[in-house]
This record gives C-alpha cells, sequence and structure tokens, in this order.
C-alpha cells in the first residue's frame, strides 16, 4: 500500500482559551486530557472512549504506515535478543551474612531473585521469581526488596499499572508466607528497623503523586494503623526514607531542586522521634552518610557549586559544625561518596570524565583508578559491606561491554568479576572506533560530542549519523556500551552523543547554565552540534538523525521547531512539549517540584520564556522532518495527552509530505514495556523507523 493512500487521523478541532497574564492561547486539543478516574472506569464516558478512539486511530496509522517494516522490525528484535546471554546472572554480593543474587532463566522477561548463606556453595534459597508473580499482567514490575536485619522478612513492593504507585507487603523467607500486610500507593521503597518488625515507608498524594509522607507499619496490624511520623507540606519538596549503611540510623530526606534536608532516628530504638540534622535552606544542598561518630555530608555550602565533603558530629548537625574533609574545586564536580570502614571513596567528574578516588581514613593513602579510554563510564557498583577492603566498580565504554570489577584497596589488585557477554559471534570491540570531538557553541562555549562507528564507516556527508541527548536535570548521558546500538554501527552509522548544557558533564555549572532562564542553551548546544558535525563532514543534514526522551523529548520538540532543516528524522520518545500548559496545572504529577528547574510560569518573566520554547505552543506553518512520537497511556511523568496533542497540532501545520508517527503503548508508563524482551521490541520499532527512513535515501 502506498503512503499516500493512506489517510492520517484528523482529531477533532474543540477550542479552549487559556488567559495568563492576559495573553489568551487557544488548545484546539485541551479535550484529550483524561483524568484517572476516567482512565480507570470501566464504563467509559464519552470523552474517555473519544480519547481512546483517537490514540487507537493513531496506533493504527502507525501500524499501516509500517507495515512495510514488520519483518524487519521482528529481525531486529531477533538480532537484539540474540546478542544477549538469556540464562545470566549477577555478581553476587555480600551483605549480612549472605550472598544475594540476580538472575534470568533462557527465554525469561523478569529476573529471579535468590541468595545463599555464609559461602557461594550453599544451598540457594529461592526470593521471588518475577516471571511467576508477572502472569496475568500485561505489566509488572517489583521493586523496593529490603530484608529485616534478622535475615527472616523480606519487604517488597509491586506496580502492575506503571504508574510508579506501588503496594508494599512482607515475606517470610524461613516459612515462605506472603503476610496479610498490604500497603497501597508507595513509592515502592521501605525501611526496617532494628527491631525486624517494624518498617517505614513513604505514601504518595494520591493526585499528584508526590512522594508526600512517611509512615511507620508495626507488622501484624492493619495498614489503616499506622503512624504518620513525617508530613512533607511543601508542594514544591518530596521526601523518602532510608537507612544509613552503617544500619544505625534511619533516614527521611526531603527534597527539591535547590534545597535539602534530612532528619534522623536511631533504628534500635522506632518509636523515638527524628531529629533534624540540618533544617532546609533555599540554594542549600547536601546528603549524608554515617561513619562512627559522624555524618559525612556532600553539600554546596557556602558556594560551593562542585560540592565538596564535610563533616559533623552525630551530637551537633546544625551547619555551623561542619568542618571540610574534602575541599571545594573549581575543575571538578563531586558526585558520589562510599563509606567503608578503612576507606573514603569518593566519584568525581573532571573535564566530563568520570573518576573514582580512594582515600584512607588515616590518610596514608589517597589515590585513583586508572582509566585509559578517550570516553568511558565508570561508577561504584553495589557495596553494601562496611567491613571490606573491596571495592566493587563497573566500567565499559562506548566500544567496551561492561565489566564488574572488584578492586583491593589495600593492596591495589583486581579481579573481573564479570564481563558482559555479546553473543552472536559477530562482535570484536577492535572493529570499532570510539572518540570525543568538542563543537563550538554559538555563545564560544565548547560542547563534547561522544561518537563511535566501526572501523569501515566511511566518514563522510553520505554518513548517517543519529545524534541523542537529554540535556536537563543535571543529569548526564555516560558514553557507556550498547548491545542494539550494534544494530545501528554494523549498518553504517555513527551514534553520537551531545554534551549539552542543562547535564552536568562539565560540572555543576554547566547544569546551572542549561535551565530557568538560560534553558535556551540546551536546545542552542544541541543544534550547533548538529551543525558542526554536517560542517565537518560527519555526515549532512540529508542522513542526520535525532532522538530523545522525557526532557529529551521536549529538546526534539524544540529543535524541530528551531530548525527543521538540519534532519532527516527524530524520535521523541515521551516528550514532555506542552510545558506552558503543565507548568501552570499543579494538579498535574511532578508540576509543583519542578518549578526551579523550568520555572514558575504564573511569573509572567518565566510564562513568557517557557512559551517562547514550548514545543507545543511554537508549532508553526513550516516543513517539519520525519517524525516518530512514543507515548504511555498510563505514564505518571510525561501524561499521554502532551504528545498526543503534540501530533494533532503538527498535523494541521506540517507543510510537507513527510512521516508524522504517534505510537501509544497502552499498556505502558513513562518507561515503557517492563519486560526484557518487550523492551527491546520498543528499540526495534525505533530503529526501523531510522532504518527505513535511511534506506529510502539510498
Amino acid at each position: 500500500m502506498k503512503i499516500t493512500s493512506i489517510k492520517a487521523p484528523v482529531a477533532a478541532k474543540i477550542p479552549t482559551e487559556i488567559n495568563t497574564h492576559g495573553d489568551v492561547r487557544i488548545d484546539n486539543y485541551f479535550w484529550m486530557r483524561l483524568s484517572d478516574e476516567q482512565k480507570n472506569e470501566k464504563e467509559k464516558d464519552s470523552q474517555t472512549n473519544d480519547v481512546l478512539g483517537y490514540l487507537n486511530a493513531e496506533n493504527d496509522y502507525y501500524n499501516q504506515i509500517t507495515e512495510h517494516t514488520k519483518d524487519f522490525q521482528t529481525s531486529l528484535f531477533e538480532e537484539m535478543k540474540a546478542r544477549i546471554k538469556e540464562d545470566d546472572e549477577s555478581v553476587p554480593y555480600k551483605k549480612n551474612g549472605y550472598f544475594y543474587i540476580t538472575k534470568f532463566g533462557k527465554g525469561q522477561q523478569y529476573p529471579i531473585y535468590t541468595r545463599k548463606k555464609g559461602s557461594l556453595e550453599a544451598q540457594e534459597e529461592l526470593l521471588f521469581d518475577a516471571n511467576k508473580l508477572a502472569k496475568n499482567h500485561d505489566y509488572f514490575q517489583l521493586g523496593g526488596l529490603n530484608v529485616s536485619r534478622n535475615n527472616e522478612l523480606i519487604a517488597f513492593a509491586i506496580d502492575t499499572v506503571s504508574r510508579r504507585q506501588y503496594v508494599i507487603q512482607v515475606k517470610n523467607l524461613v516459612t515462605g508466607e506472603v503476610y496479610k500486610d498490604k500497603i497501597t500507593n508507595t513509592n515502592g521503597g521501605s525501611v526496617w528497623a532494628n527491631d525486624n518488625k517494624t518498617l517505614f515507608y513513604t505514601k504518595k498524594d494520591p493526585s499528584s503523586l508526590r512522594s508526600y509522607k512517611i509512615f511507620k507499619h508495626v507488622l501484624g496490624t492493619d495498614a489503616s494503623e499506622d503512624v504518620e511520623v513525617f508530613h512533607e507540606t511543601d508542594d514544591t519538596f518530596g521526601t523518602f526514607v532510608t537507612k544509613t549503611k552503617s544500619t544505625k540510623y534511619i533516614i527521611i530526606g526531603s527534597f527539591s531542586t535547590l534545597s535539602s534536608e534530612y532528619q534522623f532516628l536511631d533504628a534500635d530504638n522506632p518509636d523515638d522521634s527524628f531529629k533534624i540534622i540540618q533544617k532546609r535552606e533555599r540554594n542549600l544542598e547536601y546528603d549524608i552518610a554515617h561513619y562512627e561518630n559522624y555524618f559525612y555530608i556532600r553539600t554546596n555550602k557556602d558556594n560551593a557549586t562542585n560540592f565538596k565533603l564535610m563533616k559533623t558530629p552525630v551530637e551537633a548537625t546544625s551547619k555551623e559544625n561542619w568542618v571540610d574533609v574534602v575541599p571545594h574545586r573549581q575543575d571538578t564536580l563531586l558526585e558520589d561518596m562510599s563509606i567503608f570502614k578503612d576507606y573514603l571513596v569518593l566519584e568525581e567528574r573532571n573535564n566530563g570524565l568520570n573518576k573514582i578516588r580512594i582515600k584512607r581514613w588515616d590518610n596514608t593513602k589517597d589515590y585513583y583508578l586508572p582509566f585509559d579510554e578517550e570516553t568511558y563510564a565508570a561508577g561504584v557498583h553495589a557495596n553494601p559491606d562496611f567491613d571490606t577492603d573491596i571495592i566493587r566498580y563497573s566500567y565499559n565504554s562506548m566500544t567496551t561491554p561492561s565489566s564488574v570489577i572488584d578492586f583491593n584497596m589495600e593492596d591495589t589488585s583486581k579481579e573481573i568479576k564479570k564481563e558482559q557477554e555479546v553473543l552472536g559471534g559477530k562482535f570484536d570491540k577492535n572493529n570499532y572506533t570510539s572518540k570525543r570531538i568538542w563543537a563550538k557553541a554559538r555563545d564560544g562555549k565548547k560542547v563534547a560530542i561522544s561518537l563511535v562507528y566501526r572501523n569501515d564507516t566511511k566518514l563522510n556527508e553520505e554518513t548517517p549519523l543519529l545524534l541523542y541527548a537529554y540535556g536537563s536535570y543535571g543529569a548526564t548521558i555516560s558514553d557507556g556500551f550498547s548491545t542494539t546500538r550494534l544494530s545501528l554501527l554494523d549498518r553504517g552509522f555513527i551514534f553520537a552523543i551531545a554534551h549539552i548544557r542543562g547535564s552536568e558533564y562539565l560540572g555543576r555549572e554547566w547544569y546551572e547554565d542549561g535551565k530557568l532562564l538560560r534553558k535556551q542553551n540546551t536546545f542552542n548546544d544541541f543544534v550547533d552540534c548538529s551543525k558542526f558535525l554536517i560542517e565537518n563532514n560527519y555526515t549532512s543534514a540529508n542522513h542526520l538523525y535525532a532522538m530523545g526522551g522525557s526532557a529529551g523529548g521536549l529538546l526534539m520538540g524544540a529543535i524541530v521547531n528551531m530548525n527543521p532543516e538540519l534532519y532527516n528524522g527524530i524520535v521523541a520518545q515521551v516528550p514532555f512539549v506542552d510545558v506552558v500548559s503543565t507548568m501552570l496545572d499543579e494538579s498535574i504529577p511532578l508540576t509543583t517540584g519542578e518549578f526551579d528547574e523550568w520555572g514558575n510560569p504564573k511569573d509572567k518573566e518565566y510564562y513568557d520564556y517557557i512559551k517562547s520554547y514550548s514545543p507545543y505552543d511554537q508549532v508553526a506553518e513550516k516543513a517539519y522532518p520525519n517524525m516518530l512520537i512514543t507515548t504511555g497511556y498510563w505514564d505518571s511523568q510525561v501524561q499521554y495527552w502532551e504528545p498526543a496533542k503534540w501530533v494533532a497540532k503538527l498535523r494541521t501545520c506540517k507543510k510537507n509530505n513527510t512521516v508524522l508517527l504517534l505510537n501509544t503503548n497502552m499498556e505502558a508508563g513513562h518507561g515503557g514495556a517492563s519486560g526484557r524482551f518487550d523492551a527491546l521490541k520498543e528499540v526495534a520499532k525505533e530503529y526501523s523507523f531510522i532504518l527505513d527512513l535511511e534506506h529510502k535515501i539510498k
């Protein structure tokens, strides 16, 4: 069937007038928004039926337009699946006398969790087989696994809707009994007190889904009797509960974009009151770890933009008692810390690259782990054991599969515990090249681009290139390995990551320079990286593709409004594109906590600025590139109606005959499909879209 004979869905226009600061916007597709109640009702009302009708019509259109690629999608999926070791298991880690293992069986979508007591030769105990639990569910997520101190009980959490609203339950690991205790509408996390019967957990606001209350549950009682121990009343903050690695303290954390606050409680006395470490202050961020008589604090106190490490006595925790341990450095971002009995381990970032620093508490040793590649990703792995000289870390690069390594901090010996296997017999890392280049942005800043491609790929204007980025919340995309990406590289593609502002690739200031009233730098950087790649003959506009998800989907929406002529194809995954309307509506999940990231449009300065880049508001009558836009009907982070409205508006304004597709996963949320193979099918859809566009050119 020819594409020209297939008619795209036309969404009904029902104008809604939105007046803000005297500025009137007409939203013709506001009607697409459904409440959770409407989505959950078995008997659908007329509006719900209209919305479902539109989404299903778009899915049908997607299926018709891509019908000729279905066999190719299947072969891509099988190709990707064939690289994965299906009967795989994690490197065991030791905690409180047990070795814990996660494994997958051949053909299984979900993990199996087991443990062994004392040694790896001991009999294996089954904790959970998520494959059995997932039966009869279109979506399934098991999380929040948390074993009591006596090793006899495990709390666990399940989400079967993909709204990240978990139900917490408790299993007896001695008898196998799952207790009747059932706690609904949580974030999934929980913490045992040291009495092995008291469980602390986080509740979500039913409407906004903000984590806002901490409760205390006593095993064997009804959840309705649970005691509220903390209520985060500031709706720009979220809250959570955790436990120090030392197991000495239960910690309640409150967090916003620009501020944090922690409270602590002796885990031996769960009925005592929590004590605040340092009251929240705007622009004061900190997080904590416990060691002996001190809390160690990673903080931006005293204008430490890239953060520094301080400590304070447990008996005197307010900020006037904090003293420097590792001072602030202008060129080095302190990202994280791990506490061991004899060692402090710091995760740092310098000139965009990960560094792992190892320092003895007695200051007799202080050194960095050596990493040799030009681009790579390294990070401290699961290290729950406190009394050990062994640190476990992971290492991979864009050409090197992931390894899990145990490093002896005392004698500097190392043991590779596991190397990621790439099956299929075709992969050889020596066939690929990765490097880092620097593009000059329009304001003179240099933006790093990480590249990977096959050695036999000719770099010229005919070379297809996929450019990926995110660029928000300080999140930095790592230069890591991907087995699925090989399906592009082996077909002659270059894959590139643009380390644009809004990330922390070049430190905290790199993030600050890409948010609020400087958000436009994020979009400019991506466009300037695209132009640099074209001007330097890595590719051309006919062969350049771009991809981003969530806030990276906002990036995609912004760049196609700014410079649509630079790209042949765009993949926007769960894109945050209706920025003004979402940020004006505090009933939408996550909105209130995002004001310090994007700005509050109830302030006219921010309203005008956000509107100037908001993709939905800036859609205009112009030629747009080929676009695939994906979403999940149950998405709680970026509601499905944002991409749905965006596509409907693009259809009325687009002045060329490029492909525009909306594909909605009607069972999934923000993270897409839950099973490991179903997730691969979604990647195959996206790659087949890009590869089909490239094939049509050639």
